[in-house]
This record gives C-alpha cells, structure tokens and sequence, in this order.
C-alpha cells in the first residue's frame, strides 16, 4: 500500500485495501488497487475496474509490480505500434501520451505514466471506489508536482466500500465519467507537472 505525505485518507481507506487485495490476490487481471477517484458529476458503480493503474493511494502485489517498465520510450513505441495513443490517453480527452514523452525528453520524471502505460499495455484492470477514499492535499501548491488547483477535490468517503458484486471488467460508466471531467478542462494539474 503506497500512500505519499500529502495524501489524505478516509478512515474506510485501510479496509477497502486490505479488503481488496486479498480478494484479488490470485486475480491476474488485476494489477493494483486505488483509492482516488476523481470528482466527477455522474454516480459511479460502488466500485469498478478500469484498465490501467493510477497512483493516489494505491496497493499493489509482487506480480502486480512486475509489470512495471521503467522504459518509457519503449512503452510510447508500444502504443503507437499498437495504435493505442488514442485510447491510452482516453479517447484524447487527458494527453497522457504527452506527459509520456515529458519524461522520456526529462521534462518531468513521473513514475506513475510508465506504471499506467505498463499496466495498460498488459492489459491489466485496476479496481477504483465509487467514492474517494484519498484526498491530494498537495494541490495546494505544496506538493512537489502541483501547482494549486481544486479541481481534483474530493469529499472523503463516509461510509466502507463493498467488494460484493463487481464485475472484473472495465467499466464502461466510470471510464465515460472520467473522461467527461477531462473533458471539463480539468486538465491544469497535468500542464504543470510537465511543464517543471
């Protein structure tokens, strides 16, 4: 379980993660589980699968971790190969493709876009709550990659999250409510981060 010092948790936080990772423990499509979700305006499933991964708050395994290529020119080559810009960067609505090419030119450094690049690559899901169970304080301008910005605000969950009847695919409701807050224009978070 990886929490950075600016991360902000719900008390239902620890549960949802020990909670979900041994339930998908044998699960080999599932590379990591994360305890962020955007401030969207549409309801979301309690909980949901998206493929990639993310890295506000987030657990994975050994085998998860494996997936992870450091090598970010090789994976930007491996989604044009596969013509997967496209769709890597959410049917273009959040240039993620962009901030890929910022770390392999050393505009930026960010781990977390070769991790969501190798999980998408392999085609691995990442289990999402329906409410956020992480709260970025960092957006305040204090954190190291952050600018100040509330778009990515969020209410802490009151309540658990139930594991119970989820289905192991990706969810079409949550990724057409995460691409419709990239379409909003919430897009200031990732333009700072590149640019430093």
């Amino acid at each position: 379980i990886v929490l950075e010092d600016d991360m902000v948790t719900s008390p239902y936080f620890l549960t949802y993660m020990n909670e979900a990772l041994v339930k998908y423990a044998d699960d080999e499509r599932v590379v990591s589980i994360h305890g962020y979700v955007y401030p969207v305006k549409q309801s979301l499933p309690e909980a949901f699968f998206l493929l990639g991964s993310d890295c506000w708050g987030w657990a994975t395994w050994s085998r998860g971790w494996a997936c992870f290529n450091s090598d970010g020119q090789f994976l930007l080559d491996e989604l044009k190969r596969r013509k997967l810009i496209h769709a890597f960067d959410f049917n273009g609505t959040y240039p993620f493709s962009k901030m890929l090419e910022g770390q392999i030119k050393g505009i930026n450094d960010s781990w977390a876009v070769r991790w969501y690049a190798s999980a998408f690559l392999a085609g691995k899901l990442t289990l999402y709550p329906g409410r956020s169970l992480v709260h970025n304080i960092g957006n305040d301008s204090s954190g190291t990659h952050c600018g100040e910005s509330a778009d990515f605000d969020v209410n802490l969950s009151s309540t658990p999250i139930s594991l119970s009847n989820i289905n192991s695919e990706p969810s079409q409701d949550g990724r057409q409510a995460f691409e419709e807050f990239f379409r909003q224009g919430h897009m200031g978070l990732l333009e700072r981060l590149v640019r430093k």
